[in-house]
């Protein structure tokens, strides 16, 4: 069974491209992969691995690698991370992430700023680092620079600045984004945690704060959703990239004209 995406004209309609998609359908028992999305979206599908058993989930990398040339796991258990390591030569796993990257990255372009309020909420930053460097996007990490002492983010806004995109993870409480937001003229995400005590409510405290956030420029993602937060961070730096590129290419030329 062939694997090939249709390729598309721009002015095909939209019935015919779904027949021609539901043709090329690649099925699993357990799954049907979504060949196409790297056409749709830019990125191969992304294995969310919880719920699924390591057999599974090593049959589905299987697919998009062939086809794509990479594949990145979220949510791996140790047993999948093993399967996944058995499976594919160079197999890159970040335990505390809970993520497997598979083949090969691409080159990271741009900045996006990965800022973690303490060292507590590293697996959810972590998560979102090992997401945009799958996507294709240069990351800068601040590790454990929560309000608690507040000149540790001071000191670095410098770092936040630069970037095109700011991911901001914090639990308890989460008030960093709030500080971030007031730092930077760039797009903020926020990625409330589940860290925190009893009335924290395993992060809903902090997605209610980030939500009532009084910084403009703030938007929010899920509890622990730190894929979530990358992918909208790696299209913000993607498109930023792309525009000062096409600026410096404008201004080269205007200067050989000259």
């Amino acid at each position: 069974m062939s694997t090939r995406a249709p390729a598309r004209r721009a002015d095909e309609p939209l019935e015919t491209l779904l027949a021609r998609l539901l043709e090329a359908k690649d099925e699993l028992p357990f799954a049907t992969v979504d060949h196409d999305r790297q056409r749709r979206t830019g990125a191969p599908e992304v294995i969310y691995a919880a719920g699924k058993t390591p057999a599974q989930v090593v049959a589905i990398a299987r697919r998009i690698v062939t086809r794509a040339g990479r594949c990145l796991v979220t949510r791996a258990d140790t047993d999948t991370q093993a399967a996944l390591v058995a499976a594919f030569a160079g197999a890159r796993v970040n335990q505390r992430a809970r993520t497997v990257f598979l083949g090969r990255a691409p080159v990271g372009v741009g900045r996006v700023c990965v800022v973690s309020a303490g060292t507590s909420d590293l697996p959810v930053a972590e998560e979102a680092v090992e997401t945009l460097r799958a996507l294709g996007s240069t990351v800068e990490r601040l590790i454990d620079v929560g309000v608690a002492g507040i000149h540790r983010i001071l000191l670095r806004s410098p770092s936040v600045r630069r970037a095109n995109a700011v991911i901001v993870v914090a639990g308890m409480e989460g008030a960093l984004p709030s500080v971030v937001g007031g730092l930077t003229h760039r797009p903020v995400f926020a990625v409330p945690t589940s860290v925190g005590y009893g009335a924290s409510f395993r992060g809903l405290a902090a997605l209610l704060g980030m939500l009532n956030s009084c910084a403009p420029g703030v938007a929010v993602v899920n509890i622990d959703n730190g894929f979530g937060a990358a992918f909208a961070a790696h299209r913000v730096n993607s498109l930023a990239t792309r525009a000062g590129t096409r600026s410096r290419r404008a201004r080269a030329s205007r200067r050989n004209g000259a």
